[in-house]
């Protein structure tokens, strides 16, 4: 099968650091299970996640010839449904990966918002479905399940938002939702798909029963292919067959020197008091995917040399000590990173969610870089999408 790309949406704010996006504390907005928050936004360069700056980075996706951009959800991000439906007129085929939590919204109201989403955008929502991994985070949205429950709810969530689209009037009673007669006027059409990401044991039988993407992090491959395996191996026994993705950041650049050089500039950038907060915050988070996260830096909170956190051949753990979530970055020239999602796509990674900071500027990098090397290896199927034309694009 060949390779989607998919870009982010940063609305929590963009910067050129590592740092300086998002609001308050380290850890605390979320996008794919748990933070993809930083600290604070005092950083020089800061760039507000204002519609026209958001509108700048859809619109380059777009033209760079993403598939869709992943839209986060969290308390210092802007609410992903809202924004995204914003963007819909500012944008012309780019689909949106809307991520949302089930314990703070109505499955069959879900069910309604997507059907509507779809008739209004021409079919151009994904859904990112975000089960929680942090407890004051869920607590701020009066939810105080704890683990096993959410993926409990979640499951049950999903059964009813799929018994609404599939079989309506769709009656449903469990331990969290009792729906009689749910339906959607007009029905949907096409059903969105539903990416899913997760690393605990609970997290993995509801993926292989209802997601029909499995999303997880940029780990070393031989990790990577141990979780594909075990998800692969739960779908399998419910004769179900999914698609996989790759959450990661990219640094790519036309030498491997210049890519680990604006590493090496990210790196010395970053606070040691800021990092060693951010390390004790994320510790808090009951994600076991952000534990395997904080896993690749061995306890450590200061590095001198950027190679230092190369925890894989071109793969870089960085941005995890200050940022939740997808801490890992490809690194390297446009060849070596094309190499490098070419090993993950021969593991069974089918969709690759990337980003870098700042946003706009890191798709231009990587959109003009590894894109044409992606082709000339015939990892990308669809060869209509735009050339991207040449701009200046400074580190």
């Amino acid at each position: 099968m060949a390779a989607t790309l998919h870009w982010f949406l940063p609305t929590s704010g963009d910067s050129r650091s590592l740092v300086g996006a998002g609001q308050g504390s380290p850890g605390r907005t979320a996008a794919g299970g748990v933070a993809d928050g930083v600290l604070g936004s005092d950083t020089a360069g800061f760039r507000a996640p204002t519609i026209d700056y958001l509108a700048e980075v859809a619109r380059t996706a777009e033209q760079l010839g993403f598939e869709g951009v992943l839209t986060p959800t969290g308390t210092f991000c802007e609410d992903a449904w809202l924004v995204t439906a914003a963007l819909l007129r500012e944008t012309e085929r780019l689909k949106f990966l809307v991520a949302f939590r089930p314990g703070v919204i109505n499955p069959v109201l879900a069910a309604q918002m997507a059907a509507a989403y779809q008739r209004i955008s021409g079919g151009r929502l994904m859904l990112n479905v975000v089960t929680g991994g942090s407890p004051e985070e869920q607590a701020r949205f009066g939810d105080h399940e704890p683990k096993e429950e959410r993926y409990a709810r979640t499951e049950e969530f999903l059964r009813v938002v799929r018994g609404t689209w599939e079989q309506p009037p769709y009656d449903f009673r469990g331990r969290f939702f009792d729906v009689r007669g749910a339906l959607v006027k007009g029905g949907v059409s096409p059903q969105p798909a539903i990416y899913f990401g997760g690393s605990s044991g609970p997290a993995g039988p509801v993926a292989a029963e209802h997601a029909d993407v499995y999303l997880t992090w940029g780990e070393p491959p031989e990790l990577v292919a141990e979780k594909l395996d075990w998800v692969r191996g739960l779908a399998a026994e419910r004769g179900r067959t999914l698609r996989f993705g790759l959450r990661v950041h990219t640094i790519s650049r036309d030498t491997s020197e210049e890519a680990w050089r604006h590493a090496q500039w990210l790196l010395d950038g970053l606070d040691p008091a800021k990092v060693a907060a951010a390390q004790e915050q994320l510790r808090s988070s009951e994600s076991t995917g952000q534990a395997r996260m904080l896993a690749l830096h061995e306890g450590r909170t200061s590095y001198a040399d950027a190679h230092d956190l190369e925890v894989s051949p071109g793969l870089w753990s960085g941005v995890g000590l200050v940022r939740g979530g997808a801490g890992t970055s490809l690194v390297g020239s446009h060849d070596e990173v094309a190499e490098k999602i070419a090993e993950y796509h021969a593991l069974g990674i089918d969709e690759f969610i990337l980003s870098g900071y700042p946003h706009v500027e890191e798709a231009w990098w990587f959109g003009e870089g590894v894109v044409p090397r992606l082709r000339a290896r015939g990892l990308l199927a669809d060869e209509s999408a735009p050339a991207p034309h040449r701009v200046a694009v400074s580190a």
